[in-house]
C-alpha cells in the first residue's frame, strides 16, 4: 500500500470521529468503579476491598499478583483484606486496573500483537510515571491510571479500521499506521475517555501528553506521562531510544527534576520490569 493511500483511511477516521460512529470497548463496570475510588480523597480500605471482591475474576487476579515474588516476598496473602493492609490502596488498585483494562478488550484482527505491544508499552508507562510522580511529590494515583490509559487512543483505531473499512485497507505497514496514530490519537483518547466517564484530570492529561504544554489546566501531570512514556520506550526498546536526548527532553525539563532524582528514578528499572512481568501473568 502506497503512503497516498493512507487518505483513503484517514478520511473515514476523521468521519467516524465527528459522527459518534466509533464502537468503543465496553469499560468493566468493577474497574470503573476501582478508578472513581482511586480518585475519591475521602474512600477507604475497605471499600476497595468491596469492589475487588464483588468481581470474582478480578479478585482471583489480584491475589494472585499481590502474592508473587515481585510484590510480597516471603509473604502468604489470604484475603483482599489483607492485600489492602499489606501492599497500600494505591498499590491494590494499581493492580486491579492493570488486570482489568488489559488487550483482550479489544477486537481488531489482524492487529493482535500489534495492540498486544501497544498495551505492554502502556502498562510500562504506567509504572514509570507513578515513580516520576512520586519523585515529584505529586499525584501517584493520576499518574498510574493516566499512564495507563495515555495510549488507549490507539487499539480503538486499530479496532475501528478492522471492523468498518474494507479487508484490502488492512495491509497498512507499521510506519503507516504510526502516521495514522499521530494524527488520530488525541482525537479517539478524547471519545474513550467521554464514553468512559473518566475523570476531568485523566482526560486532559491523556489527551495533551504529545503536547503538555497545551494543556489547560494539567501541564504538569500531562509532562509527566509524557516522561513515563519515554522512559517505557528506553527500557522496552533500548536500541531505537536515544538515552542522552532522553535525558534532555522538553518532558523532562517541564518537570525539572534534579540530576540526582533522575539517577534514583533510572535505578527502579529493574523493579518495574519485575512488576510488568508479574501484572502479565
Amino acid at each position: 500500500m502506497h503512503a497516498t493511500d493512507l487518505e483513503h483511511i484517514a478520511g473515514p477516521l476523521a468521519e467516524f470521529a465527528e459522527t459518534g460512529k466509533v464502537d468503543v470497548p465496553v469499560l468493566p463496570e468493577t474497574a470503573h468503579r476501582v478508578m472513581m475510588l482511586t480518585q475519591d480523597a475521602d474512600s477507604d480500605a475497605a471499600q476497595l476491598a468491596n469492589i475487588i471482591q464483588s468481581d470474582p475474576t478480578m479478585g482471583g487476579h489480584v491475589m494472585r499478583i499481590a502474592n508473587s515474588a515481585a510484590y510480597t516476598p516471603n509473604s502468604n496473602l489470604v484475603s483482599i483484606q489483607q492485600a489492602v493492609a499489606r501492599l497500600g490502596m494505591l498499590e491494590i488498585s494499581n493492580i486491579a486496573l492493570s488486570t482489568s483494562l488489559n488487550s483482550k478488550m479489544f477486537n481488531a484482527p489482524g492487529y493482535e500483537q500489534m495492540i498486544a505491544v501497544i498495551w505492554q508499552h502502556a502498562v510500562a508507562t504506567g509504572l514509570w510515571s507513578k515513580e516520576v510522580a512520586r519523585s515529584m511529590r505529586s499525584n501517584v494515583e493520576a499518574a498510574f491510571l493516566c499512564g495507563l490509559l495515555h495510549s488507549i487512543g490507539k487499539p480503538v483505531i486499530l479496532q475501528t479500521i478492522s471492523d468498518k473499512m474494507d479487508a484490502s485497507t488492512t495491509t497498512l505497514n507499521e510506519d503507516q499506521l504510526n502516521q495514522l496514530f499521530e494524527q488520530f490519537e488525541s482525537q479517539y483518547c478524547q471519545i474513550v475517555a467521554k464514553e468512559w466517564e473518566l475523570p476531568k484530570i485523566v482526560s486532559e492529561a491523556i489527551s495533551y501528553y504529545k503536547n503538555f504544554d497545551q494543556s489547560p489546566s494539567q501541564p504538569e501531570l500531562a509532562a509527566t506521562i509524557a516522561f513515563g512514556s519515554e522512559l517505557a520506550s528506553l527500557m522496552l526498546c533500548p536500541d531505537d531510544t536515544d538515552k542522552e536526548k532522553l535525558l534532555s527532553s522538553p518532558s523532562l525539563e517541564f518537570i525539572n527534576l534534579y540530576p540526582d532524582e533522575i539517577h534514583k528514578l533510572l535505578e527502579k528499572e529493574e523493579t518495574i520490569k519485575a512488576n510488568m512481568d508479574t501484572l502479565s501473568i
